[in-house]
């Protein structure tokens, strides 16, 4: 046996070699694949590459630290943080009653719950409005009993931002739910703890990750949230106007200050891909 055939032979008995080791750029991708596939990447690159090249630098610290500037931005993070604890507080619960309990109709459920992904943020918002408006069909008790009023309110952007992010949540918790062994929640409960007592000393602690994961998406998400809001919550200086509808209208009147605060939501994107990179790639 040659040096190469042992060396073969001792990759294959330590798990194959080792990935990546002598790897060449590009090395047997058929151009058809390799074109579009370049084509792909610049188009996604080319915009961002854009906004950097297109920004305000000289002025960018006097468009930042601006009155409307920065009150949209402090609205924006205060109202994703909240969305955030309150994706959750209901989210968790929800995640584990599809992982881990078994009931008709779970994958309708399911669905329902995934559902804000796919559906256009704008028409989210006319559901919450029939639903929690004034005159909704839930909004109108707690208008006359409560006093409680949430369209064009800040906590209506709350709301509107929870309904769009928490179904992150849910996803990424319920997966890890499922990837983690119930046997250890057993094992508790046969020692005598409480079905709660053991989700709380033993599950919450497993999925730790996947929480934390799924709470960095759903605040991520909900920074960014656009259609939902302005439909449901409107667009008030100071109340309601949050980020992305700040870029909105200073598209209008203002491109240099649109570019500005596009700058900060590219790089709360880029902060949120960067701290998620360690997961993704253990995941892989």
């Amino acid at each position: 046996m040659t040096s190469l055939d042992r060396t073969g032979a001792a990759d294959t008995l330590k798990g194959g070699p080792r990935r990546g080791r002598g790897r060449q750029p590009f090395k047997g991708v058929p151009l058809p694949l390799l074109l579009p596939a370049l084509l792909g990447l610049a188009f996604l690159i080319l915009p961002l590459v854009a906004l950097l090249v297109r920004a305000p630098w000289s002025t960018l610290p006097e468009q930042l630290t601006s009155a409307e500037v920065w009150q949209a931005l402090r609205l924006s993070l205060v109202c994703a943080t909240a969305a955030t604890a309150l994706s959750l507080l209901i989210g968790v619960p929800l995640a584990w009653l599809l992982a881990r309990t078994e009931f008709p109709g779970r994958g309708l459920v399911r669905a329902l719950v995934t559902l804000p992904l796919v559906l256009p943020p704008v028409v989210g918002g006319v559901a919450l409005l029939m639903a929690l408006g004034r005159n909704g069909i839930v909004g109108q008790w707690l208008d006359s009993w409560f006093g409680v009023t949430l369209p064009f309110t800040t906590a209506g952007v709350i709301v509107a931002e929870t309904f769009v992010a928490m179904p992150f949540l849910v996803i990424s918790v319920e997966g890890t739910l499922r990837a983690a062994d119930p046997r250890y929640e057993e094992a508790a409960t046969t020692l005598g703890a409480s079905r709660f007592t053991a989700f709380r000393r033993v599950t919450l602690p497993l999925i730790a990750p996947g929480i934390a994961a799924g709470a960095v998406l759903a605040w991520a998400r909900a920074l960014g949230e656009f259609g939902a809001t302005i439909t449901f919550a409107g667009n008030f200086p100071g109340r309601t106007q949050t980020m992305p509808l700040a870029v909105y209208l200073a598209l209008q009147s203002d491109p240099a200050a649109a570019i500005a605060l596009s700058l900060v939501l590219l790089a709360v994107s880029i902060a949120v891909l960067a701290g998620l990179r360690d997961r993704w790639m253990t995941a892989s």
